[in-house]
């Protein structure tokens, strides 16, 4: 592992990787633990923010260019914004199964499933993890490893779909 190709690329991709991989990280730990306590309060306000960044990030990296300047990724940064939005709103309205499955979705779709494409080969993420060996079998095993998430995050999704009280 090397931080190299992170070191040697623009600043605005400096900041998105460092705020993905800080709100992966918290954004776990957020969702894995018990839930509504000041410090669920505290840690998701972060997490939004930190994912507030990436997106914003996002729309000054150019490396992929589909439409003029812009890509389908671009897309993804404004629709999790949108959902960002949405999660909060719905906590503050008390429609906590909304909220809960929005930033649950949010979590999977942005950073996971999105996150997964990061370690393509001849990506910077690629390449500060496994070096510049251009393997075929680290995409199949991090495709792999998406699966696994893919799957125990339907599972996990699918519990949360109870009934919840919620303020009127």
């Amino acid at each position: 592992m090397t931080l190299q190709p992170l070191i040697d690329t623009t600043f605005a991709i400096q900041i998105h990787t460092v705020s993905a991989i800080l709100a992966f990280v918290l954004g776990g730990l957020v969702l894995f633990r018990r839930k509504g306590d000041r410090l669920h309060r505290m840690g998701g306000r972060i997490w939004v923010g930190l994912m507030g960044l990436v997106c914003i990030s996002s729309f000054f990296i150019h490396t992929l260019q589909l439409v003029g300047i812009w890509s389908p990724i671009h897309l993804l940064s404004a629709g999790t914004l949108a959902a960002l939005v949405g999660g909060v709103r719905s906590a503050w309205l008390g429609r906590i199964a909304a909220h809960q499955q929005t930033m649950q979705w949010t979590y999977f779709g942005s950073l996971i499933l999105a996150g997964y494409f990061t370690f393509m080969p001849g990506r910077i993420m690629y390449r500060m993890v496994f070096g510049g060996f251009e393997t075929p079998h680290v995409p199949l095993a991090v495709g792999a490893a998406a699966g696994l998430a893919i799957v125990y995050w339907w599972h996990r999704l699918g519990r949360t779909r109870t009934p919840q009280a919620s303020r009127p």
